[in-house]
């Protein structure tokens, strides 16, 4: 269930809550007359049930957003009671399968942009799954794939794509082409440096690698866990339920890939970076097709199983809504 916090303009705060009022997936509807400052304007405060979440934010963007007002969401992280489940049972679909648009694009905004944090993560998680490449340590490359944060650019532009927001697309692209290279370039000089002080593992340099040596080495199974990672990760984030595991999911042929193209190049073994850098390819390029077909067909189930038409249903609280300012109008002072 999300909580839905509304400023409308005075003049459309009643349609709001007439929309609100009208729609069964929503429960403890709340307005605070006159109580908003900046925008000026009336507070309006709801609980809608996933389900009924896009739809309802649909409206709202026509009723309010898109005169000077604002939407608030945030998760409500139980919530219980005859009207909450009454709710649940009165809108059509099944909460865990919604996709809440407004909120997917909110949630993958920050990680559509090149940012410091998400250089500083990627580099850091790419060193240490070199260390783990270099001592066979499968912990340090689980270490590595826990720290990486490329599922965040991957799912952001599936969602963009979908979404057909092609400036975000293009800024996640930017991420991961300015990201990856770079986080390969600092670990290829991290690799130089040890060579030159300490030197490599003598196990690493003489092959001895039977815990990490499928990272350059991509295969049919790396197509099918990456495609299988995609659908899982975006079926983890469209259900709210994204977490840890699912980036280790995302980043098993990612992040290791990245890192060892830096330490094959120092190794002096071309052929091993050139099969970590098609494992690389292929992974990203297989998670983005995955995610975005899953992306679409979540899309198109949720519209095949709605058995009611929300905007005909819209267009009766815009009747009444009408109604009643004409009828408040009419009345007698």
């Amino acid at each position: 269930m999300l909580h839905l916090a509304v400023v409308a303009p005075a003049e459309r705060a009643s349609a709001v809550l007439d929309a609100l009022t009208a729609e069964p997936g929503v429960t403890n509807l709340v307005r605070r007359s006159g109580t908003t400052v900046k925008p000026e304007g009336e507070r309006i405060e709801a609980d809608v049930v996933r389900e009924a979440a896009d739809a309802v934010l649909d409206r709202l963007r026509g009723l309010c957003v898109e005169h000077g007002g604002t939407v608030t969401i945030s998760e409500v992280d139980a919530a219980f009671g005859d009207p909450v489940e009454a709710a649940e049972r009165d809108a059509p679909g099944a909460g865990v399968d919604a996709v809440v648009w407004q909120e997917i694009s909110q949630r993958t905004a920050a990680d559509a942009t090149l940012s410091s944090t998400f250089l500083v993560f990627l580099i850091a998680a790419t060193l240490i799954c070199a260390v783990g490449l270099l001592t066979d340590s499968s912990v340090l490359i689980v270490g590595g794939m826990v720290l990486g944060p490329e599922f965040g650019p991957l799912v952001a532009v599936a969602v963009a794509v979908v979404q057909r927001r092609w400036g975000a697309a293009r800024r996640s692209i930017t991420a991961l082409l300015i990201g990856f290279p770079l986080s390969v370039a600092v670990t290829a000089g991290a690799v130089g440096l040890l060579k030159v002080t300490v030197g490599l593992p003598a196990g690493y340099l003489a092959g001895h690698r039977s815990l990490t040596s499928f990272v350059a080495h991509p295969d049919v199974f790396s197509v099918v866990t990456a495609l299988i990672a995609g659908a899982a990760g975006m079926v983890s984030l469209t259900a709210s339920k994204s977490g840890a595991l699912v980036g280790v999911f995302i980043s098993v042929t990612t992040i290791p890939a990245a890192a060892n193209i830096g330490t094959a190049l120092v190794a002096g073994r071309p052929g091993e970076a050139f099969g970590a850098a098609i494992q690389l390819v292929v992974n990203v390029v297989c998670i983005l097709i995955a995610a975005t077909t899953t992306l679409l067909v979540q899309r198109w189930a949720l519209h095949r199983r709605s058995a009611r038409r929300p905007e005909d249903r819209w267009e009766v609280v815009d009747r009444v809504s009408g109604l009643r300012r004409r009828a408040g109008r009419r009345a007698p002072r």
